[in-house]
């Protein structure tokens, strides 16, 4: 999978530079027009790139410096400005998804070091030829469950998550669980809500994002 090649320079200032990655981004609103032999393998080289990632020894990723990533903040008291906006029938299943992320037990999986960004936002895709060209922006990852890989992936479409999650097991031989992706991405999206209101910024497109989320299945 091409990423960028960075040159870094020390300075001052200190910046990196890299050349441009053939392509463009690839919004939810693309995913509709690619047929489905482009779906299959788009899905293939994400979990072509998962897999070659999560295979990389832990200790060579920790003496280059990866960490942890970090956490969504869902605290009761941080969720609770967000309740109100949603609308009544989904707020049972938010707060029933909540809780049921809490409950989640660590990942069965275990850790990695792992990408944890791969939303289309961060692809370089070629809309003509369909390729999959590169995938750029590392600056979240480090270590975490491999599940939480394909909470950014179903962002772009739940039927991509589910078909990488299956290229994933393929190539791995190691099973994944559609709702624990489900529940992360839940918290993900729940958090965002709670932080847009607090800061005033884009809440209805949030909302958008969050009551979108709660009502597809496709994951599930």
């Amino acid at each position: 999978m091409p990423v960028p090649d960075m040159t870094v320079h020390p300075g001052p200032p200190l910046f990196s530079k890299h050349s441009k990655l053939p392509g463009r981004t690839l919004e939810p609103s693309d995913y509709p027009s690619l047929n489905d032999a482009a779906r299959e393998r788009l899905a293939d080289d994400l979990a072509l790139f998962f897999a070659g990632l999560h295979a990389i020894d832990p200790s060579v990723m920790r003496a280059a410096g990866a960490e942890p990533v970090g956490w969504w903040d869902t605290r009761d008291d941080t969720l609770a400005p967000a309740w109100s906006l949603l609308p009544p029938e989904l707020r049972a299943e938010a707060e029933a998804a909540i809780r049921d992320y809490h409950a989640l037990g660590p990942d069965p999986l275990g850790e990695v070091y792992g990408f944890f960004d791969a939303h289309g936002w961060n692809m370089a895709f070629d809309h003509d030829a369909m390729p999959l060209c590169g995938i750029f922006d590392f600056a979240d990852s480090g270590f975490g469950p491999p599940h939480r890989e394909f909470v950014q992936v179903s962002l772009i479409d739940p039927d991509l998550a589910r078909r990488a999650m299956r290229a994933y097991e393929v190539r791995t031989g190691k099973a994944l669980d559609p709702r624990r992706v489900f529940l992360l991405a839940a918290a993900m999206r729940l958090s965002e809500l709670a932080g847009a209101v607090e800061t005033g910024e884009n809440v209805p497109m949030i909302l958008d994002f969050v009551t979108g989320w709660l009502r597809q299945q496709a994951v599930r």
